[in-house]
Formats: C-alpha cells, sequence, structure tokens
C-alpha cells in the first residue's frame, strides 16, 4: 500500500499547500513547477503521464476539461493514481481538512484511474 501524494496544478493556491503542509508535516504536497514536478504551462495529458509515473494523486480545479484528458489517458491503456477536482464552492478551510482527511484515512491505490469532485463527503 502507498501513502496518498498531491500533486497540485498550477491553478490551485499556493497557499493550499501551505497549510496543508503546515497541519500534517508529513504530507507530500508538490506543485506544478516545483524542481522535479512538471513545468508550469506543461500540457495536461503530460501531467497525467507525470503523475503515472511518479505516483501522485492530482489536485486540480479544472473542472472543464480534464474529464477528457482522464478519458484519453485510459484509453490509450494508462493508469493514473486519481484525480481530486477542487470545489469552488468550498473554502480553503474546508478543502484543506477534505484533502487531510482522504490522506488520512485511505491508501493511494484506492482512488487509481478515478477522477472525484471534492467534497468527497458531505
Amino acid at each position: 500500500m502507498s501513502p496518498i501524494r498531491y500533486l497540485l496544478d498550477e491553478h490551485v493556491d499556493p497557499a493550499l499547500r501551505t497549510q496543508l503542509i503546515r497541519r500534517e508535516p508529513d504530507l507530500v504536497v508538490w506543485m506544478i513547477g516545483d524542481p522535479g514536478a512538471p513545468k508550469r504551462g506543461t500540457p495536461d495529458p503530460e501531467i497525467l503521464l507525470w503523475c503515472e509515473a511518479n505516483g501522485f494523486l492530482l489536485v486540480t480545479a479544472n473542472r472543464r476539461s480534464m474529464p477528457a484528458h482522464l478519458r484519453a489517458h485510459l484509453a490509450a491503456g494508462r493508469h493514473v493514481p486519481g484525480i481530486l477536482v477542487l470545489n469552488p464552492g468550498m473554502t480553503i478551510g474546508a478543502t484543506i481538512d477534505e484533502l487531510l482527511l482522504i490522506w488520512g484515512a485511505s491508501e493511494a491505490e484506492e482512488y487509481r484511474d478515478l477522477l472525484l469532485y471534492l467534497p468527497l463527503t458531505s
């Protein structure tokens, strides 16, 4: 079983990472543009390949095109550790709580090839 690691897309507020790590220092949270992560401006299909190769769940605000990118990725016989789509109606505090709950209560394999919209809990 693998621990959950998050890759935040470049359109996610960096404060999300700061607050996640402040609350849970053992959590691995990278952002697009970090050393070792995809560069800013990397096309979504390449980000999915990177997530697959490196075992990171993608946290994105991209509700419009990410579902289609995931379908194409899976149709090509590829896999992805998972995609969590942020809810613009959630506060940053609620989003942090949700991501910490997911991290603390589940294993990365549970999200394989899934695209899920936050909140998972209600």
